[in-house]
């Protein structure tokens, strides 16, 4: 079992960045897949970006050369750089763990103006 806890959203502009982090209650070391999903109100809760134990990342289309996704170990956090903010970004950010099922943060708001 784990427990995660995000932190780092807000409101910016466009343009702006952002960095979310996740931390989690126990070692990373062994989980095998962490990611990020947003949901926008009336929309489904779609990925975001992924990290595997080995260090690959995959990231949606709508991210790709804005977004980086990064897990530090030794800190047992999982971390989201937002570049090039755009208002479609506007979301509840979650963080996931998968081990054996998948567990959920509460999430953070980010929310971008035009």
């Amino acid at each position: 079992q784990v427990q995660l806890v995000e932190s780092g959203g807000g409101l910016v502009q466009a343009g702006g960045s952002l960095r979310l982090s996740c931390a989690a209650s126990r070692s990373i070391f062994s989980i095998d897949v962490m990611g990020w999903y947003r949901q926008a109100p009336g929309k489904q809760r779609e990925l975001v970006a992924r990290i595997i134990s080995g260090g690959s990342t995959n990231y949606a289309d709508s991210v790709k050369g804005r977004f980086t996704i990064s897990r530090d170990n030794a800190k047992n956090t999982l971390v989201l750089q937002m570049n090039s903010l755009k208002p479609e970004d506007t979301a509840v950010y979650y963080c996931n763990a998968r081990v054996g099922i998948s567990y959920w943060g509460q999430g953070t708001q980010v929310t971008v103006s035009s």
